[in-house]
């Protein structure tokens, strides 16, 4: 961290975060070794992570963060040479410089962002089971609805999806057991009852907890067009990181559905993403604010599964920032990959306060020069104890810093502004109108209907898997006429109703499913694999 050049400026190499009796560099190398901001409230902590976000944009690395507050908008927009601002520059041998960066709001609702959208069937029951607050029983149902589903192509895409099929494996006591001919849906009972006892009564549970979810507006989170991660790890003209900013001041009123979109989002760049190795710079940093809401009665297996995630995906060069109150709000076993501190003032007026206070000053490399904890005590608003990774990887020593002023506005920005940029984003229309795909609810309706038993190899252009395999094979020796297009739906139906046909022509079915394209396409014919938090492994 300590440095003799005087040119405080960022560099290809490392980004200028404040100055004390030594000059704070975080480098780009190590960034993706993971870091911790913490502070009490008003301290400074917002003010950290834009400069932080800034020093990464400037260098081209692609920044995502939460705003909680509406205060980190005003990165979007040029800062303004205020007399506090332009003195602390001066103080410091810097020349203000206003600078703006180039943002892409978010917004789970698609109220002050671009609509922020996963499929059931990728979220996972893992992490979905975290979201519904459901208990080891629960989550095993849950569980075997995914399974049943992997298994027999139907897709999950939205709310109504998971409602119809838990509905479906529920058992049925007015029917009996072996008149399959009367019960269209009992091979997806048998399914899932071969995988244990699936009883009414806990699937009644597992729905009116999605009614919880639903009346919180998480059902808008559920859906497609999905979220293509890779638009969050753009460059723009200049070269600039984008940063995107996720508007979550709404979202934060149901602290679990933020916590576990975050880590959703984290567990998809931890499989989607290739390894890397050590890059000069990462490709993406990921800034988590309320971090703590991550881990508040998080079960055991939850918490192995994060600290796995955190510990490896620093090799797929994404760099994870954990924002909060406290160093202990993170369990040891994380706060043990988290390598660059920023640390705040810290005030103790109780027992438990004093506590933190020691347990924070232990966490970094000791000064002799400084009482860490009675300093994190004393710090000024704008202040910071500061340690950053330096040569093999170890800690510097804490050193007592003011932070560099940040270049782009300090605070929130208006409607027009949020209006404006969002006009001119890069992937407007990408994802702003939904898109209600035949899926699971669709394909149940019409096996409860009859509409999915219709006549194989019938007349027209629709023909089913068998007609599409003919269809293939007519193409290939040029016998072929011209057909209609199979819809997704009857691709999946068709599917589930005919498994002695899957097992027949399994691969090609899977095939079929390639071509068909999209979350409900990828699933035909073949059980999907999922990763350590429960997400799609696609790669």
């Amino acid at each position: 961290m300590a440095t003799s050049d005087n040119k405080l400026a960022d560099t290809d190499e490392k980004i200028f975060i404040g100055k004390g009796e030594e000059t704070a560099w975080l480098t780009l190398a190590l960034a993706n070794r993971h870091g911790l901001v913490t502070g009490a409230t008003g301290t400074g902590k917002t003010v950290s992570l834009q400069v932080m976000a800034e020093g990464f944009a400037r260098a081209g690395v692609p920044v995502f963060a939460a705003d909680i507050k509406g205060d980190l908008s005003g990165i979007s927009e040029v800062g303004e040479a205020k007399d506090s601002i332009v003195k602390r520059a001066q103080e410091m041998g810097l020349t203000f410089q206003p600078d703006q960066f180039s943002t892409v709001f978010w917004d789970v609702f698609g109220e002050q962002g671009h609509p922020v959208r996963a499929t059931v069937t990728e979220m996972g029951p893992l992490l979905l089971s975290r979201m519904l607050d459901l208990n080891d029983v629960q989550e095993g149902v849950l569980n075997v609805a995914f399974r049943v589903a992997d298994e027999n192509g139907l897709a999950l895409i939205d709310m109504k999806d998971l409602r119809a099929l838990l509905d479906a494996i529920a058992p049925d006591g007015s029917k009996k057991a072996a008149d399959d001919e009367e019960d269209p849906l009992a091979p997806i009972r048998k399914a899932a009852q071969s995988y244990g006892n699936v009883s009414k009564a806990t699937v009644g549970t597992i729905q009116r907890q999605l009614l919880v979810l639903e009346n919180q507006g998480g059902a808008k989170f559920f859906g497609e067009p999905a979220l293509t991660l890779k638009d969050f790890m753009k460059t723009d003209r200049d070269g600039r990181g984008m940063v995107n900013i996720l508007v979550a001041d709404k979202l934060m009123q149901s602290p679990r559905l933020y916590a576990t979109f975050l880590l959703w989002m984290l567990s998809e760049l931890f499989e989607e993403l290739p390894e890397a190795g050590d890059l000069p710079k990462p490709k993406l940093v990921f800034f988590f604010d309320e971090a703590h809401l991550l881990f508040n009665d998080a079960p055991k297996a939850l918490m192995d599964k994060i600290e796995q995630v955190v510990r490896l995906i620093r090799s797929k060069g994404v760099g994870v920032y954990f924002v909060t109150q406290n160093p202990i709000d993170v369990p040891d076993k994380v706060l043990a990959q988290l390598g660059n501190r920023v640390q705040h003032a810290l005030r103790a007026f109780t027992p438990r306060d004093q506590k933190a206070v020691a347990a924070a000053a232990q966490t970094f490399r000791p000064n002799p020069k400084l009482d860490t904890a009675r300093v994190i005590m004393e710090l000024g608003k704008g202040e910071a104890l500061v340690s950053f990774l330096e040569g093999g990887g170890t800690p510097s020593m804490v050193e007592r810093v003011m932070v560099r002023p940040p270049s782009a506005r300090i605070g929130p920005i208006t409607p027009e502004e949020r209006k404006a940029i969002m006009d001119a984003s890069p992937v407007k229309g990408k994802y702003d109108t939904a898109i209600d795909a035949e899926s699971a609810y669709e394909i149940i309706q019409k096996r409860l209907s009859g509409a999915a038993a219709a006549p194989e190899g019938g007349g027209g252009g629709e023909g089913g898997i068998l007609g599409h395999i003919g269809a293939i094979a007519a193409e290939i020796f040029g016998t072929n006429v011209k057909r209609g297009r199979l819809s997704t739906g009857q691709v999946i139906a068709r599917n589930v109703t005919r498994s002695v046909t899957d097992k027949v022509v399994g691969g090609v079915v899977a095939d079929l499913g390639k071509s068909v394209g999209g979350s409900v396409g990828s699933s035909i014919g073949r059980a999907l694999v999922r990763g350590a938090l429960g997400g799609l492994l696609r790669r």
